[in-house]
């Protein structure tokens, strides 16, 4: 049985963004009685999170996306005695409240930590049950529920701090990770490989992407076993030629079949198929290094569900 860490945080709760809101804290509540549940959070190793410094955030985003994040959190706090809003809004979905900022530093900060425990062997592999997600926060840009690019932060920590030479990101969220694909297009160290449903949220991704950047775009109603043969196909003729020194995995589970937001078919037992398929690349080229990072999923007991199918393959469960 492998170690798997388990990084989350309460701040990561307090991050709500109102009533009806998809992305709400209750997500992370159905994941954590699912482990405790089925008993698969007494086989983790639960990590502490820190918040992720400035230093860490600007390798990834610009110093006047979090000056502009830093202002909106700002007015709210001192407007809040005079009875001002709860919440400010970057775009129809993403909205900010006093708490916001925080919850999204921990999340980036569970990313750090994650890689730095992995790196250093004290954990075989690691999973961030962490909010808000990350993977359409551009470079200067929060979007689609996401504020800090958490994957593209922990992808540049690993690079830089610890000197790998090649990091893949995997990609299997329902929606493209336009801000990941944003901010390391072109950088030669990082190959992403994702699939989506297209047309769909955000309506990116087909348009010459970079050359380190393998998409699947892929029609509604797309069943598994139809998934597993495009990443069959494509993404691990790819992976297996880069041969990563490390994996991060923006875990979206929003493209099972019971999920209200999206229209693709999977199931759980997809998720741990493709968990698996990629912790085989991390044993043959990265020494088992895998990050993964909480990202969409919205029918909550679905997402519970994959969640566990998807750390029981990390952990040899």
């Amino acid at each position: 049985m492998g170690k798997t860490g388990y990084f989350t945080h309460r701040d990561c709760w307090k991050h709500d963004m109102g009533r009806g809101h998809p992305e709400c804290p209750e997500r992370l509540d159905a994941i954590e009685d699912r482990l405790l549940l089925t008993g698969v959070g007494d086989a983790l190793e639960h990590r502490d999170v820190p918040l992720a410094t400035l230093a860490q955030i600007t390798r990834a985003h610009s110093e006047a996306h979090l000056e502009h994040l830093e202002s909106l959190h700002q007015r709210l706090v001192a407007d809040e005695p005079a009875g001002g809003p709860r919440h400010a809004q970057l775009d129809p979905d993403t909205i900010l409240n006093r708490f916001t900022l925080l919850a999204a530093r921990r999340a980036a900060g569970a990313a750090i930590a994650a890689t730095d425990a992995v790196m250093a062997g004290e954990v075989d592999n690691a999973f961030c049950s962490v909010r808000p997600p990350g993977h359409h926060a551009c470079y200067e840009q929060a979007m689609g529920f996401c504020f800090l690019n958490n994957v593209a932060i922990a992808a540049r920590h690993a690079l830089e701090v610890h000197g790998l030479e090649r990091v893949a990101i995997v990609d299997f969220d329902v929606h493209h990770g336009n801000g990941t694909e944003n901010i390391l297009s072109n950088d030669p160290r990082v190959l992403m490989v994702g699939f989506f449903q297209h047309p769909f949220y955000p309506y990116s991704g087909t348009e010459h992407p970079a050359s380190n950047m393998l998409n699947l775009p892929i029609p509604a109603y797309t069943r598994g076993m139809d998934v597993r043969e495009l990443i069959e196909a494509a993404w691990m003729p790819r992976l297996e030629e880069f041969a990563p020194e490390m994996i991060f995995v923006s875990a979206g589970f929003d493209a099972h079949r019971e999920d209200d937001l999206g229209q693709l078919g999977l199931t759980e037992n997809d998720f741990a198929w493709i968990t698996g398929r990629v912790r085989d690349v991390a044993r043959r080229h990265a020494q088992g290094r895998i990050v993964s990072m909480l990202e969409g999923g919205y029918n909550l007991d679905a997402l519970a569900r994959s969640v566990e199918a998807h750390i029981r393959v990390l952990a040899d469960l």
